[in-house]
């Protein structure tokens, strides 16, 4: 199956974003990085309580509705055991292989929660806290669960309050409905450049510390 990350921007896109990204750090000393992910966990227990709810539905359904007696007489006894084993397999990787699916299975604040710890161990695995002021910003796009999170380092959280990065989610978030995901990333590092150029403009001698490559999987 192919990876929703990797469809999500075109390689026109990605270069797009990555020449943005170079521009925006021309205005400052900040260093922004942008990582898609097709998920930020696997939640096997929704394919596993989804697939268990359904199946127990289809198969007390199946017994009340079908005169299964007429058919198969006294070994009617193992059609429920049948029908629920056969639905559990089936609904089970439905729900596995399907995103839309699955998330009817999966609680909003069950993969908030998901997103906000996936966001920061990317961070420091991608040693974006090891810029030499502490200015690094990850835009963390995950999208099964339809979320952005902005991570930012301790030299930027000291100026800048963290209320201003829902601004640069909702960019986002406003353009991957309108399916111009590669066009909202593009204003968002933009904004986020101009937000961090207020509180850190570009110095003498800044060098380019983290690259500028649209990071495409999960860590």
């Amino acid at each position: 199956m192919s990876d929703p990350a990797e469809k999500f921007l075109t390689a026109e896109g990605r270069l797009h974003i990555e020449s943005h990204i170079a521009e925006a750090e021309k205005r400052t000393s900040g260093e922004i990085v942008v990582m898609v992910v097709p998920s930020s966990y696997r939640y096997p227990l929704a394919s596993m309580l989804g697939s268990l709810l359904l199946a127990m539905l289809i198969a007390i359904a199946a017994t009340l509705f079908i005169e299964i007696e007429k058919f198969i007489g006294n070994e009617s006894i193992w059609f429920f055991p049948a029908v629920f084993s056969f639905s559990f397999i089936l609904f089970h990787e439905l729900i596995k292989r399907v995103p839309l699916f699955k998330r009817l299975f999966v609680k909003d604040s069950d993969m908030k929660e998901e997103v906000e710890e996936a966001a920061i161990h990317s961070f420091y695995r991608r040693n974006i806290n090891n810029t030499a002021d502490h200015t690094g910003v990850l835009i963390y796009i995950s999208l099964f669960e339809r979320k952005v999170r902005v991570v930012a380092d301790r030299g930027i959280n000291k100026k800048v309050d963290q209320n201003v990065w829902q601004e640069i989610v909702n960019i986002i978030t406003a353009g991957i409905r309108a399916k111009a995901q590669a066009q909202a990333i593009v204003a968002a590092v933009d904004r986020c450049a101009a937000i961090l150029s207020t509180h850190f403009p570009l110095k003498a001698g800044d060098r380019n510390e983290l690259g500028n490559e649209v990071i495409i999987g999960r860590d």
